[in-house]
């Protein structure tokens, strides 16, 4: 059962409450009896164990660092490779046709 945060915006109090998840929360503070009790949302540090977690998944937006990684590697692997080379190999077809028969 989840415990959940609550403050007085009369009184100031704040406190812990364990309810479970079909609990209505509650609304009357338990020190001055006014209905001024807000449930307080706090955030959740969530930690990842175990060896399919690293500590830098979550720096880099759908593995974006990965891909610009691996190009990097590639080009250091194949000698020659320039943008230009890289551009052309990019081109569509019917571009790769038109530029053959111009030359």
């Amino acid at each position: 059962m989840p415990i959940y945060t609550y403050q007085c915006e009369n009184c100031g109090v704040q406190f812990e409450k364990q309810q479970k998840f079909d609990d209505l929360p509650l609304n009357r503070c338990p020190e001055c009896g006014k209905k001024t009790l807000k449930k307080i949302y706090q955030p959740v540090g969530i930690v990842f164990k175990g060896s399919g977690f690293y500590a830098t998944d979550h720096h880099s937006p759908s593995g974006q660092a990965y891909k610009a990684d691996k190009e990097k590697e590639e080009e250091k692997k194949e000698p020659g490779n320039t943008k230009e080379s890289k551009d052309r190999s990019s081109k569509p077809k019917k571009e790769k046709e038109a530029e053959k028969v111009s030359d």
